[in-house]
Parts: structure tokens; sequence; C-alpha cells
């Protein structure tokens, strides 16, 4: 018998989370192992029971499940996370799958596709509802066309490297990426050797010919 996929539920709503619960373990697909009512509770919980999927809700009380998503995500990326919402606006979907989501489901889905969708997840497999399906499609295709980001560098050492070029302090930038100073420093590192630059000047200058300091954050 296949181990029941390991399943965190993140809702603010308490009947809501129950009914998934009992949706996800009725099917003898997927255990629930922890549940979270916001999005600092849901960082804390995902990071001590490393669920293999956490289904997050975005409304979520004192921190964003945006903001939630991204966190785990840098911290641990094998956690595979699947949205679900009860939202299907075009900048709630492009915000959660920016942030790191591997899929993004409409709450009013059934029991069978919300199953399906965590088993395919789990897998790698990007699952999205049908109607938004081609919106994130399109997205991509155009961030493909025109994003300036530095094919070398990780996607944190883009981050860095965009705000830098607009100027901002170490303090400044790890305070808008929820890391230390010090983090933030050992990036500008990383990032000077990879370029093979010598100071932040340089990287500044670098960025701004590159167009990266322009558009948002």
């Amino acid at each position: 018998m296949t181990e029941p996929i390991r399943v965190m539920v993140v809702d603010d709503h308490p009947v809501w989370r129950d009914g998934v619960k009992s949706d996800l373990e009725a099917s003898g697909t997927a255990q629930v192992v922890g549940e979270a009512a916001d999005g600092g509770e849901a960082i804390e919980r995902a990071l001590d029971l490393m669920p293999e999927v956490v289904l997050m809700d975005l409304q979520l009380p004192n921190l964003s499940g945006v903001e939630a998503i991204k966190r785990i995500v840098e911290q641990s990326p094998h956690i595979k996370i699947l949205v679900l919402s009860a939202s299907a606006e075009e900048a709630d979907v492009l915000e959660a799958v920016k942030a790191g989501a591997a899929g993004y489901l409409l709450k009013s889905s059934t029991a069978e596709e919300l199953v399906d969708a965590v088993a395919r997840v789990r897998t790698g497999e990007p699952v999205f509802t049908s109607s938004l399906a081609g919106l994130v499609l399109d997205e991509f295709r155009r961030i493909a066309r025109n994003d300036p980001s530095e094919p070398g560098l990780t996607a944190r050492e883009n981050e860095v490297l965009k705000l830098v070029a607009k100027g901002y302090t170490y303090p400044e930038i790890g305070e808008k990426l929820f890391i230390s100073t010090k983090t933030v420093q050992n990036h500008v590192q990383n990032i000077l050797i990879k370029l093979q630059l010598k100071k932040r000047y340089d990287l500044m200058r670098y960025a701004i010919q590159k167009g990266l300091d322009r558009g948002p954050e």
C-alpha cells in the first residue's frame, strides 16, 4: 500500500478546514497532519511538520497567504503548495504563482478534483483550475519575452539585485524580503562573484544598465 500524502490545511475558517480534511482522508489518498489559521502559523507549522503538500488559502489574518507561500518555499522548496481559494482574480492567481505556488484551485472545486490536484501537485505537476490555466500560461510567456533578470543568478539573488538597483540599503532590502541584513550582504557578495564585479557601485551600475531599476519590485 502506498503511504497517504501528508497534507497541511491552512484556512482561517475551522468549518472549512474540517470539510477539506474529511474529503481528503475519506479518499484514502491523503492524511491531514496539521492545520493553521493564519499565515504566520502556517510558516511555523509547515517548517515543523514538513508536509508534502500545503493547501493554502490566500485571505489570511496577520500575514497573507502569498507571503506565507514565499517564506515556506524559500526555506523548504520541496514542500508543494496548492492554493485553495475562493478568488479567481487574475492578480491573486499570478501573485500566488510568482510566490512559488505549484497550483491554484478554486474552492468551488469538487472533492474529487481536490484529491486529484493534491496527488498531482505532490509529483511536481503544476495544477490549475481549467479556467485559470490559460491565464497562467500567458503570463509566463510574457515574462519569458520581457524578464530582464540575470539568468546566472538564483531567484532570490535577482530579487536582491533589483532592489540594489533601486537604491535600497541592505537593511531596507532585508525588511522587504524578510531576511537579515547579513543574509542580504551574503547574497550581494555571491552576486558580485558571479558577475565578476568588485563593489556595490559597480553592481548598481550594472543593474541600471540592464534596466533592473525599472518596473515593479
